[in-house]
């Protein structure tokens, strides 16, 4: 199967958590940041896989545009680079939270809404959004990486089931397991406070066998 060009939007504790995940399975990717220097600082760390880039150029460039940026701003990021993510596959990692004064986080859009949800009907045309490499915080997407013997699970969900291999195979190449749990009106079950997600009724990462029974 060809591994679709991928490009990493945004480099905080998410995005360099999945960028450090490829860099393990020697998939190539775009790395791109508003802060085009900070992009270049750490492709030169990662390596020759990784190839730093400005924002539009990432966008223009790739198949596969992961969002690791915040929930906020995905919306208006669509619409401002809609033109060129036309047919083109979105990964949506974001959580819709903000810190509360408790040293916690608390959701800041209704109870029963999701951020998936709300990015979709953003959507550019054409292109696919998928649900994903959110499920975790940033030290276990990265700690959790590659776990032995069991991989751990990552949960996506989308509504388009022809993009499940690309998604399943980028997910592969993060060092998880991949686990569809349906379309995006699931999307609330994979964000922060979900059930199925680590800081939500889940609680902690899980295996394959352990998610199938929760699924």
């Amino acid at each position: 199967m060809t591994t679709l060009k991928t490009a990493v939007i945004g480099l905080g504790n998410i995005g360099q958590a999945v960028a450090g995940n490829f860099v393990k399975s020697n998939r190539s990717f775009i790395a791109a940041d508003r802060n085009v220097e900070k992009a270049k600082e750490l492709s030169e760390k990662w390596g020759p896989g990784a190839v730093p880039s400005d924002i539009p150029a990432a966008v223009k460039n790739a198949d596969i545009v992961i969002l690791s940026i915040p929930f906020e701003s995905i919306c208006g990021f669509m619409k401002e680079y809609a033109s060129d993510l036309e047919g083109k596959i979105i990964v949506d990692p974001s959580n819709p939270i903000a810190p509360d004064a408790n040293g916690g986080f608390k959701k800041i859009i209704e109870k029963d809404e999701s951020a998936g949800e709300i990015n979709a009907a953003s959507l550019p045309k054409n292109s696919k959004l998928v649900k994903a490499l959110g499920t975790l915080g940033a030290g276990s997407l990265s700690g959790s990486a590659y776990q032995t013997p069991e991989k751990a699970v990552l949960f996506y969900a989308a509504d388009d089931t022809s993009i499940d291999n690309d998604v399943e195979q980028l997910i592969q190449n993060s060092g998880f397991e991949p686990a569809r749990i349906g379309g995006i009106d699931q999307s609330i079950r994979i964000e922060v406070f979900g059930d199925l997600h680590e800081f939500g009724a889940l609680g902690k990462t899980v295996t394959l066998s352990e998610a199938k029974q929760k699924i």
